[in-house]
């Protein structure tokens, strides 16, 4: 839906005070924190793929500032774990915001807020306890009924929901092409670039596709890729999951999507399916999951299809125009690795489906720590429990296919 993008492909520079692995929204944050805080030392990038084609851009473009998981801070409580991050997000959403602000950045940025919504009585649940935690840390909401959902989203299939205003919504690729496009003058960005090996200590010797560098530190930010350079494959799984967008619908059509110009639902199970009306008039349909490797298109627009057919059968057409996957790296308990991997070796691997805000917050974070700065937040960040340990293959391929089926046959009309 962009312009098509030339970014540098090459740079003759091999030496350099730091390396950043990976251009999505850990990467740069990390590489523009750090050429912030040494503006005499240039920082090079190495992106994979083309900036806003890879995972960073293929989502659904919800940039959520609550917690998605409080259980992982050892013994500590989950509500402290809970305080930390509503901390965290937030400083990283002001950050962000300021950044797009700045830079004036066109990724249709919108705090609108968003919808949580509930199709059977499993789901209800689910969404019954959320709204307690959210009442035990402060975030606000709306509850919604049938009737409420319906006026707001167009459809009788949700028999309960609530609102909150906790995510700003964007165009993904864009805010990532921006970021990299208004990056500090001594950060050096180079793209379609994978890395492919990288020595055990500093000075590192980073070797790519076609050449090698040294630094004397380097941040790791490509997420589950990091396993095939051997870093946390006992602690990482990558995770394909799937989307598509309309063409732009005429008016008459963008009647029975509600009475917003853009929202968005988060399903009560993980597993079902998330939905948003896009500004400029198209929606987005995004669900299924699949283990390390991609599902058939055919497999993934079927799904998709369906359960845009189940939640709006009186649209006329159900056809889509952009039909995607992407990766996300998951970890067994939900949580992050951050910190030092070894002396020099900085890392924020293991998103779990949370990269915009997670990623530019702790991207920041990582940056500031190779630098040896302090502060509050960093301490915070630090402080969580990281991933724990995941059992090697083919026992891991089982287990996880299983939970798929598992929670996607909980997951139910959610799907």
């Amino acid at each position: 839906m962009l312009p098509e993008r030339t970014g540098a492909r090459s740079t003759p520079v091999r030496r350099f005070g730091s390396i950043v692995i990976g251009g999505g929204y850990t990467g740069l944050a990390a590489a523009r924190r750090i050429a912030e805080l040494r503006p005499d030392e240039q920082v090079l990038v190495l992106e994979a793929s083309t900036i806003g084609e890879g995972s960073a851009g293929r989502n659904s473009g919800f940039v959520i500032n609550v917690p998605h998981n409080t259980r992982m801070g050892g013994h500590t409580s989950p509500l402290e774990v809970a305080r930390k991050q509503l901390r965290l997000y937030d400083e990283g959403l002001h950050w962000l915001g300021g950044l797009v602000r700045e830079h004036r950045i066109d990724c249709n940025w919108n705090a609108v807020g968003k919808f949580h919504a509930a199709a059977s009585d499993a789901g209800v649940q689910n969404l019954i306890a959320s709204l307690e935690q959210y009442r035990q840390w402060g975030v606000s909401f709306e509850v919604l009924d049938r009737d409420a959902l319906q006026e707001k989203l167009g459809t009788a299939y949700y028999t309960f929901g609530y609102h909150s205003r906790n995510n700003v919504f964007v165009q993904p690729a864009a805010l990532i092409r921006g970021l990299a496009d208004s990056l500090p003058s001594n950060v050096v960005l180079v793209e379609g670039e994978p890395v492919v090996s990288l020595s055990e200590s500093s000075p590192f010797r980073v070797t790519s596709s076609s050449a090698q560098y040294t630094a004397d530190r380097i941040v790791l930010a490509n997420n589950g890729f990091a396993k095939s350079l051997g870093i946390l494959r006992d602690r990482l799984i990558t995770i394909f999951t799937y989307a598509a967008l309309t063409p732009r619908l005429p008016e008459s059509e963008l009647k029975k999507l509600g009475n917003s110009e853009e929202w968005g639902v988060i399903p009560a199970n993980r597993l079902g399916t998330t939905l948003r009306r896009v500004q400029g008039g198209r929606f987005m349909v995004r669900s299924a999951y699949s283990y390390e490797r991609e599902q058939s298109p055919a497999d993934t627009l079927n799904q998709l299809t369906s359960s845009y057919q189940r939640r709006y059968p009186n649209m006329k057409s159900h056809k889509f125009e952009y039909v995607w996957g992407g990766t996300t790296a998951l970890t067994r308990n939900g949580a992050t690795f951050f910190g030092e991997l070894r002396p020099g070796l900085f890392a924020s691997l293991g998103c779990n489906g949370a990269g915009v805000l997670k990623g530019s917050t702790y991207g920041k974070l990582l940056g500031e720590m190779a630098m040896g700065a302090q502060s509050p937040y960093l301490s915070d960040a630090l402080s969580l429990e990281g991933p724990s340990w995941l059992p090697p293959e083919p026992f891991r391929r089982i287990g996880v296919v299983s939970a798929i089926k598992y929670q996607a046959a909980l997951a139910g009309p959610e799907r």
